[in-house]
């Protein structure tokens, strides 16, 4: 930029409001910023202004970076580009924030010569590569019950302290473990310790050299956590367009984007639609889950938790981010509470790739089987708890029984709890898993107790005494 670039900005003005994270500034150039672009200060250059609304020479923004320095009457620059970050292999094993500063103690970050929009449109249809193909967690109820895409996105959903966040770092680890590529985890809006004990897990399980951490957590601004997901994409879309990768990206919570945008949209003050939530809810979540996709040159694999509001999965927020997943595993606060972990809720759960094709002929036969004899199961336990077990029939009592050691079986220690369970974590093959039910559901394991099921990894495990 020369020197009369730098006396004549395009755009420039100056402060004329603060109200929170909602600045005012009053325009005096003849051009105008474009939405999004960022606005900064000669006496501050690392205040950041992100342009919202602009209407008469006034322009709405909001507050990006640290609002103790910004004051009435300052004066206001424009940058002529939108908010970008600095990508490369150099972020490989760090912890980022929005804007791409390290925020881990480890020093500068070198090595990321690709300066890149947070804001890339999606990629277009005819650029979409759809191979179905399921990918192993070593995690039994998900295997089982809800498979998982490579190239899709899943979501963990349910309500505070289910164990979403477990789930989900038990995942990192089994998956980052095994396949060649990409790990991005973007945390929105969740605790600050909850990064710190990721990264320690990451470390202790040598997996953090293919990991990138981005993280807006929720002492940050709505802002801040309504853009820090589109980072953590713009960096999954370099590693799988520049670099060639299979990328994992892991979502930390998806809610907290719903919740970040609908505080974003009552900040600048628009009218809110179904149960309060902002009028563009369905647009904002598409922009973000449209760009998770698969292209010839790699795949994204989307793995997102979502915070279920007082346990209603008919919230609209929760609905909206539910209609662009592949599958759901929906977790249980009454399956939690009798001990079973993971609490999956068998009926509510689903998976797109439930199919012969995808499965092969003996899981989908297992699996179908099984969800027939659960619907029987759950109404021989109304009986049950009624009048016992002792008053049914031959027959109903033997699929109440091996549906009841399904159910324990599909329990297991994890890696990430060890700490914490005292059990060392186990990691069980998908053609282990379907064997294995299939034996107990054609009677091989009648002789043992339903107990003896719970939280081991494969048949063999099973305690002796």
């Amino acid at each position: 930029m020369d020197k009369d670039q730098k006396i004549k900005p395009k755009v420039y003005g100056v402060i004329r409001s603060v109200r929170g994270q909602i600045v005012e500034v009053e325009l005096q150039s003849a051009g105008q910023p474009r939405n999004l672009e960022l606005l900064t200060s000669p006496e501050d250059p690392k205040m950041r202004l992100e342009v919202y609304i602009q209407s008469k020479g006034i322009a709405t923004c909001l507050i990006m970076s640290n609002d103790k320095s910004i004051y009435r009457g300052m004066p206001v620059v424009g940058t002529d580009t939108g908010l970008e970050i600095n990508i490369g292999k150099g972020l490989l094993g760090r912890v980022i924030n929005l804007f791409g500063e390290p925020v881990d103690n480890q020093g500068e970050i070198k090595d990321v010569p690709h300066k890149t929009s947070i804001y890339i449109p999606p990629p277009t249809v005819t650029t979409h590569v759809s191979k179905p193909e399921i990918l192993e967690t070593g995690i039994k109820a998900i295997d089982f019950l809800t498979p998982f895409l490579k190239g899709g996105k899943i979501g963990f959903i349910g309500g505070a302290g289910v164990g979403k966040t477990i789930l989900l770092t038990e995942l990192i680890h089994n998956i980052s473990a095994r396949m060649e590529g990409i790990s991005i985890f973007s945390g929105i809006g969740e605790r600050i310790r909850e990064a710190q004990e990721l990264k320690q897990r990451l470390l202790e399980s040598n997996v953090i050299g293919n990991t990138i951490l981005v993280i807006g957590q929720m002492n940050e601004s709505a802002i801040i956590r309504f853009r820090v997901g589109f980072a953590g994409a713009t960096i999954a879309e370099h590693f799988r367009d520049v670099e060639k990768k299979d990328v994992l990206f892991f979502v930390d919570n998806m809610f907290r984007f719903v919740q970040a945008g609908n505080e974003v949209s009552t900040i600048v003050g628009t009218i809110p639609s179904e149960q309060a939530y902002q009028a563009t809810l369905q647009s904002e979540v598409g922009s973000f889950e449209d760009r998770l996709v698969s292209t010839d040159s790699g795949s994204i694999t989307s793995v997102q938790t979502v915070y279920v509001p007082s346990d209603e999965l008919t919230d609209a927020g929760v609905n909206t981010i539910m209609s662009f997943l592949d599958g759901a595993v929906v977790l249980s606060r009454s399956v939690a509470q009798m001990g079973f972990y993971p609490p999956v809720d068998i009926a509510q759960s689903s998976s797109s790739a439930i199919n012969k094709e995808l499965l092969g002929e003996e899981h989908y036969a297992v699996l179908t089987r099984f969800q027939k004899l659960y619907v029987r199961y759950q109404e021989l336990s109304h009986i049950v708890a009624i009048v016992g077990e002792t008053e049914l029939s031959t027959t109903d009592r033997a699929i109440y029984n091996r549906v009841k050691k399904v159910i324990n079986y599909l329990t297991q220690p994890f890696f990430s709890t060890e700490s914490q369970t005292g059990k060392k974590g186990v990691y069980v093959e998908k053609t282990t898993t379907v064997s294995d039910i299939k034996n107990i559901l054609t009677g091989g394991t009648d002789a043992f107790p339903a107990e003896r099921f719970l939280s081991i990894g494969s048949i063999k495990d099973m305690p002796k005494f």
